[in-house]
């Protein structure tokens, strides 16, 4: 399996070679030649499997150049109980990933599907767990080092530095936006002591993060020197690793492949939701995919228009959903690439014009970029938009009628798709996190605390160690590069 550039100038490259890095040479993010295809027998013997073993059958279809054992002992050692052992009530940890069905009223079930049991407990532990063991992994082969910048907008922080913590030969440089997550959000990053660990907490917002990340990895020479890496939603083995999941929700909720799901994904990055798309690609029997976004709506409002307009950071609302409070949805490129045909030139155009006017309009409307917009429904892509007082009406509503909580970023999930149920279909609505990572809002909601799993009860009391800086990315190359030690 060789990977290929969006933007169309790079060479293609191997698995491995893709892994340790995030952009292309050229600017454009990675995705396979062609997406590997799944048969129906493949899916009937995958009904039987392990989550580490489905994993394994999943992963060797894009990561072929890592011998199969050495693959199958990765995933063995990432998906265990042990790691992923904050079940709630009535879970089983050991699934891994379980379906909670809320409700089915006249043939229309809503399912929710937990991928918060992970050690930071949100989804992004699913990925990132394996990714720390592959990064490990092929660093050893070459007795190699590796320095890795990423930016978060909540959760992709500290599942990154919980999977890399301790990891030899990998140092992490995480940037956050300075006071605009969650406090047990921030607490859970910056209490962590380990020397491999350094939080940037950025004055400005997600998106300035995101951008530094990008300007570094276009910053070859710095790049190659300090040896950089990513692990935000645009490395690539980070998403093909959330694939696995919507191939065990579908397995766990259907009993024949004639049965077709659909999900809905909170979405701000378009990492998750991505996923989901890649999975429908290699055959997966995926109805709708709905993204669900908050009050910063730029991907509800493509998919309901056919108009991408980033938003300036003024116009970026920092929301109860905080993970999801970007403007500029990095992965979303990816899907723009098959929709408009996998033509790179195209790509290219419409992406400058994201960076000099703002975003681009594939409406079909006279003077538009194109016609596109008609094509989305081939993709199985629909949306909807949640506020701060949808997700307090939606938290009081769960728990009233299921006896579960659920955080702010679920209860996006769960509003959006219950206008998009259809009879005979199931709607499994991916859950972001537990409501432990938001309690201000589930106080608001609900009037008390939100349950804590152990060890996590007085995160926030813990001494916390991070810096504070301008959105300036020569001001954080420059305290990178004085940390590396290279």
């Amino acid at each position: 399996m060789q990977y290929v550039s969006t933007r169309g100038h790079a060479t293609a490259q191997s698995f491995s070679h893709i892994l340790l890095g995030g952009l292309a040479p050229d600017g454009g993010l990675y995705l396979p030649s062609e997406y590997p295809q799944v048969s129906a027998a493949e899916l009937n013997h995958w009904r039987t499997l392990s989550y580490a073993e489905l994993a394994f059958e999943v992963l060797r279809k894009f990561a072929t150049d890592i011998p199969e054992a050495d693959l199958r002992a990765l995933v063995h050692k990432t998906y265990t109980g042990t790691v992923y052992r904050n079940g709630r009530a009535g879970e089983d940890a050991n699934q891994i990933t379980p379906l909670r069905v809320l409700e089915e009223v006249d043939g229309c079930k809503l399912v929710l599907q937990a991928l918060s049991n992970g050690p930071t407990l949100a989804f992004k532990d699913m990925a990132m767990q394996l990714l720390g063991n592959l990064f490990e992994y092929t660093l050893a082969k070459d007795d190699a080092a590796l320095n890795i910048f990423g930016a978060t907008s909540g959760d992709t922080g500290s599942a990154a530095e919980y999977a890399m913590r301790g990891k030899k030969g990998i140092r992490v440089f995480m940037l956050s936006p300075h006071r605009k997550m969650s406090a047990f959000q921030s607490a859970q990053m910056f209490s962590l002591q380990d020397p491999n660990i350094f939080n940037i907490a950025v004055e400005g917002n997600f998106d300035d993060c995101q951008d530094m990340v990008k300007a570094v990895s276009n910053d070859h020479a710095f790049k190659a020197a300090q040896k950089i890496g990513t692990v935000n939603s645009i490395n690539w083995a980070r998403v093909v690793a959330q694939v696995v999941y919507y191939f065990r929700g579908y397995l766990s909720a259907t009993t024949s492949n004639d049965q077709k799901v659909s999900f809905t994904v909170p979405s701000g990055n378009f990492g998750n939701v991505c996923a989901g798309h890649i999975a429908r690609m290699m055959g997966l029997p995926i109805d709708k995919l709905v993204a669900a976004t908050n009050e910063n709506d730029v991907l509800d409002e493509f998919f309901r228009t056919g108009i991408y307009r980033v938003r300036k950071s003024a116009e970026t609302y920092h929301t109860s959903s905080p993970s999801m409070d970007i403007s500029k949805a990095s992965n979303f490129e990816r899907f723009v690439y098959d929709l408009i045909g996998q033509d790179p030139v195209r790509l290219s155009a419409l992406f400058h014009k994201v960076e000099t006017q703002g975003g681009f309009d594939l409406s079909g409307a006279p003077g538009s970029d194109g016609d596109e917009f008609r094509k989305i429904a081939e993709y199985g892509f629909q949306s909807g938009k949640s506020t701060h007082q949808d997700r307090l009406d939606t938290i009081r509503d769960v728990e009233k009628r299921y006896g579960i909580t659920i955080d702010t970023h679920t209860a996006d999930g769960v509003k959006v798709a219950r206008d998009y149920l259809s009879p005979g279909v199931t709607m499994i609505v991916l859950e972001t996190a537990l409501p432990a990572k938001f309690n201000e809002t589930i106080r608001e909601a609900l009037g008390r605390d939100a349950e804590r799993p152990e060890g996590f009860e007085n995160i926030e009391d813990l001494p916390q160690r991070f810096e504070v800086m301008a959105a300036d990315v020569g001001v954080v190359k420059g305290f990178i590069a004085g940390h590396t030690g290279l």
